[in-house]
């Protein structure tokens, strides 16, 4: 799916009830339809994205994926945490990245997407 940049997949590895936990924003984002979003556009904003190491739990329904990406002349590196549910589908995905540097220029570039995309208060 990443190396292909075909995320139709996607939308059925996601639960309806999904949480996404942005490295940047305080508050989760919940619902398929905004998690879809986000991850289907932060891909397209990220280079040369690599996953290096994978743990998981001893029931399969937690993964922790590290993982290493540029944004423009940024690197940075990261982890995903994400929980399954019982169907295989995700249920809970959060993000974390360092360094600050790095996190703003793709809070930067996101943040014009997501105000496109969030309806408007």
């Amino acid at each position: 799916m990443l190396a292909t940049g075909d995320m139709s997949i996607l939308n059925e590895l996601l639960a309806e009830d999904v949480v996404f936990r942005s490295p940047v924003a305080y508050n989760p984002y919940p619902g398929k339809q905004v998690v879809f979003f986000i991850l289907t556009n932060v891909i397209q904003i990220f280079e040369n994205f690599t996953y290096h190491r994978e743990f998981y739990s001893e029931d399969g329904l937690n993964v922790v994926l590290e993982f290493s990406v540029h944004v423009g002349e940024k690197k940075l590196k990261g982890i995903d945490m994400i929980q399954f549910n019982e169907q295989g589908q995700i249920i809970d995905f959060e993000v974390m990245l360092r360094p600050k540097s790095g996190l703003e220029a793709l809070a930067a570039q996101m943040g014009q997407r997501m105000a496109a995309f969030m309806p408007k208060a």
